[in-house]
């Protein structure tokens, strides 16, 4: 038995940087952008994270094809997509239907840094602060009300905003997700169809591998924030999966049929906004940004630098200054990369402006 299971494993094909970067980026519509409708593509690459209002639009400008402001803030108004806390606790661009499916998925358990006074006091007027926030409001109006009506310091409550927004399907009001961004940030409640919260994982884990894979158990859990322990039953239902090696020897693990282009498949230059999932999708990043860039790009306090890819690697920093693109390459770039990098550069001042 154990000679079968060695001949197995070495049967297994071992994927280079090359080869995973190139899969990750077809996933996520970084190889050719597609012409596809904004809700669409923020399914097909597994939401987009938000925390910047703007990030969406310059993370979907890049991957579809004459992509318009216009059409997400539609698509926000007519709440097919929704900005709302999800993965790793943080804001998240995804549709109306998945934010049922993800939000289910991701409520094993509250995180450690909610107290647990905060989250059972959450647990206990989820549904009155649903009924508050039936027209937009901003967190201080909720937590006035809450010591009006209830005795609570809300802000003493580590994680109390967090526990409420899960617990009372409360996403951010449409209009805080335009380009144009008012002056106080609104939220509104939702309506969220239930969902067995084991088969939401089932399908969480699924549609990670759909747009991140192949990866590792420990990606799915740094993506995601669930233990790994909390990912099991989910990736054994999704059995067959196809088993391939890292460079380091790890077990990587994907959907059948899953795209994998070969490493020499060209890339075009890209740029990605804040926080683009890309770079924050696995536990070992070195598939688009070396160790070294890494460091260069995320802060101190988990800020993530607008950067662009050259032949599917971050190359360097990007920023808007008086309606213009400036790009800041970590190294001197050859002339045709340069060549298409400007373009690019130009063609993103236009969409901006």
């Amino acid at each position: 038995m154990r000679a079968v299971r060695a001949a197995r494993e070495a049967r297994v094909r071992t994927l280079s940087l090359a080869e995973l970067n190139r899969a990750t980026l077809a996933r996520q519509l970084l190889l050719e952008r597609r012409r596809i409708a904004p809700a669409a593509a923020v399914e097909r690459i597994g939401g987009m994270q938000a925390q910047s209002g703007r990030a969406p639009y310059v993370g979907l400008w890049s991957r579809t094809v004459d992509f318009g402001r216009p059409a997400l803030e539609r698509a926000l108004a007519r709440r097919r997509l929704v900005r709302a806390t999800l993965m790793r606790g943080t804001i998240h661009l995804v549709s109306a239907a998945d934010y049922a499916l993800f939000a289910a998925a991701l409520d094993v358990a509250p995180p450690s840094w909610i107290e647990p006074d905060a989250h059972a006091l959450a647990d206990r007027v989820a549904g009155e602060v649903r009924a508050l926030a039936h027209e937009p409001v901003t967190r201080e109006e909720v937590f006035a009300w809450l010591e009006r009506e209830h005795g609570v310091d809300a802000a003493s409550l580590r994680g109390l905003w967090y526990a409420l927004r899960i617990h009372g399907a409360i996403v951010h009001a449409p209009a805080t997700g335009r380009w144009r961004q008012p002056a106080s940030t609104t939220y509104v409640a939702v309506e969220r169809e239930e969902h067995d919260p084991l088969r939401a994982r089932i399908e969480l884990v699924r549609r990670y591998l759909a747009a991140f894979g192949p990866a590792t158990r420990a990606d799915a859990s740094t993506w995601s924030g669930l233990r790994s322990r909390d990912l099991g039953g989910a990736l054994d239902a999704l059995e067959p999966l196809r088993r391939f090696r890292d460079p380091e020897g790890r077990e990587l693990l994907d959907l059948p049929r899953a795209p994998l282009p070969p490493a020499e498949t060209r890339v075009p230059v890209r740029f990605l906004p804040k926080w683009d999932s890309v770079l924050l999708a696995h536990a070992d990043r070195r598939r688009v940004v070396t160790d070294e860039h890494r460091r260069t790009i995320v802060g101190v306090n988990g800020d993530v630098a607008q950067t662009f890819l050259i032949d599917g690697l971050v190359a360097g920093t990007w920023t808007i200054e008086r309606g213009r693109v400036l790009v800041h390459p970590f190294a001197p770039l050859p002339r045709a990369a340069r060549r298409e990098l400007e373009d690019q550069a130009r063609r993103l001042e236009a969409f901006a402006r």
